[in-house]
């Protein structure tokens, strides 16, 4: 099985920002689009953005212009930068490739106070 790890969560105040990270180990990295989750207790885990292969980005409304996903093939290596972050961005963040998913990982919890 591909093993999926995110870090870069915290604790910030609103306005501020984040960048996370996701390692994937274990899967022909290049060869698939990538994808970021969150979820906040009682919710069901919500799509936040995804870059393609080739790099195409694109985000759920209510994040687009706040954040920017990339990648580092040669890394195995997706991050998310979140800027101008809003407390209702509260939640675990979760990382899993385009398709046929993998076990999720741990995800990485992100908790913005107002």
């Amino acid at each position: 099985q591909g093993q999926l790890v995110e870090s870069g969560g915290g604790l910030v105040q609103a306005g501020g920002s984040l960048r996370l990270s996701c390692a994937a180990s274990g899967i022909m990295f290049s060869n698939y689009g990538m994808a970021w989750f969150r979820q906040a207790p009682g919710k069901q885990r919500q799509w936040v953005a995804t870059i393609t292969s080739a790099g195409s980005t694109s985000y759920a409304d209510s994040v687009k212009g706040r954040f920017a996903i990339s990648r580092d093939n040669a890394k195995n290596m997706v991050y998310l930068q979140m800027n101008s972050l809003k407390p209702e961005d509260t939640g675990v963040y979760y990382c899993n490739k385009v398709g046929f998913r993998i076990a999720w990982g741990q995800g990485t919890q992100v908790t913005v106070s107002s």
